[in-house]
């Protein structure tokens, strides 16, 4: 069966936040790998009024396999109440890192 890695992306409101849900995410082998990142400037509407917000992005890297239970386990721990959680399918992995993914390689 063929294998892949999904990046799956969220927003937070501060870098502890982000921090934290990545290295639970890892710590419970959700996620092979997190990246956060400073001082994004989101616009949108919510509640019929456009508001602004700098929030911090929390990237994932996560196996086909744990996907869903990923999703699932970020929904859950996300403080947003409607949160932006959104993946897509690599279009092509470094070999060596999808085998480190699969637990094959370094770690």
């Amino acid at each position: 069966m063929p294998r892949n890695i999904h990046v799956l992306v969220t927003t937070l409101p501060a870098r502890v936040e982000a921090e934290t849900i990545g290295r639970q995410l890892v710590d419970e082998r959700l996620a092979a790998c997190a990246q956060v990142g400073d001082g994004i400037r989101s616009c949108y509407r919510w509640r019929g009024a456009v508001e602004e917000a700098t929030e911090v992005v929390l990237t994932l890297k996560v196996r086909d396999d744990r996907l869903e239970a990923c999703r699932g386990r970020l929904q859950a721990l996300h403080p947003y109440e409607t949160p932006e959680i959104l993946s897509w399918p690599a279009g092509w992995v470094d070999p060596g890192y999808l085998a480190w993914a699969y637990g094959e390689g370094s770690a």
